[in-house]
């Protein structure tokens, strides 16, 4: 476990870093409202809408919480050439946010979910998007902004932050995770099923209990060690990755590295939403690693975090000042 003055070090270490996210960005759009009677159109609710709001989402949710944090997010992803594009870069303004790595598509629309919530639970989701992979000219000009960026900055680590909505190309993954390893650069992988193979050498490869049976076409009883010990042992041998985090839900994190494995129980929680648990905990693992703690510590900070954001409804950051106080009440 890690003492109170060690945690105070490493999360002050968090401000001099600089994290890359790689990965697809979208606009979380939401509309609040209640619901006083059913349709007579349709067996469906009517919500009377009291409130809208547009929040910065996917890779770009990850880049808020690397800011949270208090390192520095630099993103590199692409939107469309319409109004949600427009929408999606002046949240990054108001974010703080640099916009110098999204590059501008016009044959596809920018990635928007919209969440119709009321009482508090989500009543309907909208997704408005395209799933295709770019082409490979616009792999290249992906790949070239990316090295651009490597050089021009110190980089501590790269977040792939994978949604499977046509950015992350395996010929995108190869060429980056390779430049990586030779410049000594900590990978991160938040994976979806297109390209869950082609994550072969990164540091730490984070798949939840779905993708992990997805991936490895297998059905997995998270309650049974054996089963969750021998499907991490199978992945990690087949992409030749340091560690694999596996997130559990309400059983927690399973974390196999070279250093050996670890169970570690979730912490009990008034959930309210899990939207985005999974962008906060990436970026948590990422920031924890590249100051310097070993898989297992980066595992259980980054299993706290998730569970934080879980109490609020919508996609939210970490507040890092709550997480400080978990960390050190542990």
């Amino acid at each position: 476990m890690i003492y109170p003055i060690q945690m105070t070090d490493i999360f002050e270490k968090f401000k001099s870093l600089n994290i890359l996210i790689i990965g697809d960005v979208m606009m979380d759009s939401y509309v609040w409202g209640k619901v006083e009677r059913v349709s007579p159109e349709a067996p469906v609710p009517i919500v009377k809408v009291r409130n809208k709001e547009n929040r910065l989402g996917g890779a770009a949710n990850v880049a808020l919480n690397v800011q949270s944090l208090g390192a520095k997010p630099f993103i590199c992803a692409i939107i469309g050439e319409d109004k949600a594009g427009e929408e999606f870069l002046s949240l990054l303004k108001n974010q703080n946010l640099s916009d110098q790595g999204i590059l501008k598509m016009n044959d596809r629309p920018t990635t928007v979910k919209t969440r119709i919530i009321a009482h508090h639970q989500q009543i309907v989701r909208v997704d408005e998007e395209t799933d295709e992979n770019i082409s490979e000219t616009e792999t290249e000009l992906v790949i070239a902004m990316i090295k651009k960026t490597l050089a021009d900055q110190k980089i501590d680590a790269i977040i792939f932050q994978d949604y499977d909505k046509g950015l992350i190309t395996e010929n995108l993954i190869s060429k980056i995770v390779e430049y990586a390893n030779e410049e000594g650069i900590i990978t991160v992988v938040d994976p979806k099923k297109r390209n869950f193979h082609s994550y072969k050498g990164v540091h730490l490869f984070k798949p939840n209990l779905k993708e992990l049976q997805d991936g490895l076409k297998i059905n997995i009883n998270p309650t049974v060690k054996e089963q969750v010990e021998n499907s991490i042992s199978k992945l990690k041998s087949q992409l030749g990755v340091r560690a694999v985090m596996l997130t559990l839900s309400e059983h927690g994190v399973f974390i196999q590295s070279d250093l050996g494995r670890r169970h570690i129980p979730a912490h009990k929680r008034d959930i309210a939403d899990v939207s985005g648990a999974g962008d906060t905990v990436i970026a948590t693992a990422a920031l924890c690693l590249a100051a310097g703690l070993d898989e297992f510590k980066a595992s259980e900070i980054a299993n706290l975090a998730g569970g934080l954001v879980c109490e609020h409804v919508g996609v939210v950051p970490v507040d890092k000042a709550r997480l400080m106080r978990e960390v050190e009440e542990l």
